[in-house]
């Protein structure tokens, strides 16, 4: 929404590895990561928690899960529908909203980190990311979102795209400060 409803979509990868931030003062958004599924394995949790603290060092995060097919419908697209508007009903009017999409904007780590700096001057309270259920995102979401992006050009299980989605905004935050990243 807005003007700047096109930040960090124009990348060239041209212009080398670098991120426009790298040791400046960035604005800490907070995070919120809405994800849609199903209960979440022990092994998964405990790493997604690992990052998370790990971020909690830059900004503060919360992790949001949402039950897929709130509504128990049995046709997919209401199934979609049910779960757009659970998600919906957790994002505000002043969210920069990122959504997780098989066809999203491609990026890399650096241009993730530009991702965030560049949140932190759009004017939104809270910076949320949104990882679909089974079949993807709804039609609002799609309208809501100001960007879209893909972490992979394989198509990820909900689970791993979380994980993925913590451990490159921690590597971001070490970017943008001009860290060593540590494991």
């Amino acid at each position: 929404m807005g003007t700047a409803l096109h930040l960090c979509v124009s990348f060239n990868p041209a212009q080398g590895r670098k991120c426009k931030y790298e040791a400046q003062s960035v604005r800490a958004l907070p995070i919120r990561i809405l994800s849609v599924g199903k209960k979440r394995s022990r092994g998964l949790q405990l790493m997604v928690d690992e990052y998370v603290d790990k971020l909690r060092y830059y900004c503060s995060v919360e992790d949001v899960q949402i039950r897929p097919n709130p509504q128990n419908a049995r046709d997919q697209r209401a199934q979609v529908d049910a779960e757009d508007e659970a998600v919906m009903n957790l994002i505000r009017s002043d969210d920069w909203v990122v959504m997780l999409d098989e066809r999203g904007q491609d990026i890399g780590s650096e241009q993730m980190a530009e991702l965030v700096g560049d949140a932190g001057n759009t004017g939104a309270s809270r910076l949320s990311f949104c990882i679909g259920g089974p079949y993807g995102h709804g039609r609002k979401m799609r309208e809501r979102a100001n960007l879209s992006i893909k972490l992979s050009s394989l198509v990820l299980n909900h689970q791993i795209a979380l994980l993925v989605l913590v451990e490159q905004l921690y590597r971001s935050w070490t970017i943008l400060k001009g860290q060593k990243y540590h494991h």
